[in-house]
């Protein structure tokens, strides 16, 4: 088995609610640990062997797979994750805009609120990403057309007697 299919079958295949919280609440203490020391050091490439990137950062290698998976989106180019093994090499390029953005999409307060984020957005920066975040779920209702009104294919008839049948 994959260390991603591993890492799948550990995070998601949980039998019960509180068994899934309680894996949750630890892998995500691990993540803001990877997150703090990555952007302590402002580090955009990391580059090494599944195995040793894994005892670098003090987890195991299915769960630095598992970190591999969330900030896969941030990186150019992404990761095939099924492919990877301990003997893999990676280089993770980290895009950190992108990374900011991802995290309000993931709703990761713990990750998006670090204060080593100070050091590398300006606040002006993080409020502009996470404006450009809220636009995207901003929902926009076009005008819906009135059963009277013309019909806009522009043959003159009512809407209701015409496209709206």
């Amino acid at each position: 088995m994959s260390l991603y299919s591993t890492w799948k079958k550990i995070a998601f295949d949980h039998k019960q609610e509180q068994e899934a919280l309680k894996f949750w609440n630890e892998y995500c203490e691990v993540e803001k640990s990877i997150y703090e020391r990555i952007l302590e050091g402002n580090i955009t490439n990391i580059k090494g062997k599944v195995a040793e990137l894994a005892k670098e950062y003090g987890v195991d290698d299915v769960t630095f797979v598992g970190f591999i998976d969330g900030i896969n989106t941030s990186l150019k180019p992404e990761i095939n994750l099924e492919e990877l093994d301990e003997n893999t090499d990676v280089e993770l390029n980290i895009d950190l805009e992108k990374l900011y953005y991802n995290m309000h999409d993931a709703k990761a307060d713990w990750l998006y609120n670090l204060p080593q984020w100070d050091n590398i957005l300006t606040e002006e920066k993080r409020k502009e990403i996470k404006k450009e975040y809220n636009a995207t779920k901003t929902v926009v209702k076009e005008n819906k057309i009135g059963r009277n009104e013309p019909c806009p294919c522009g043959n003159g008839k009512k809407y209701k007697k015409c496209c709206g049948k």
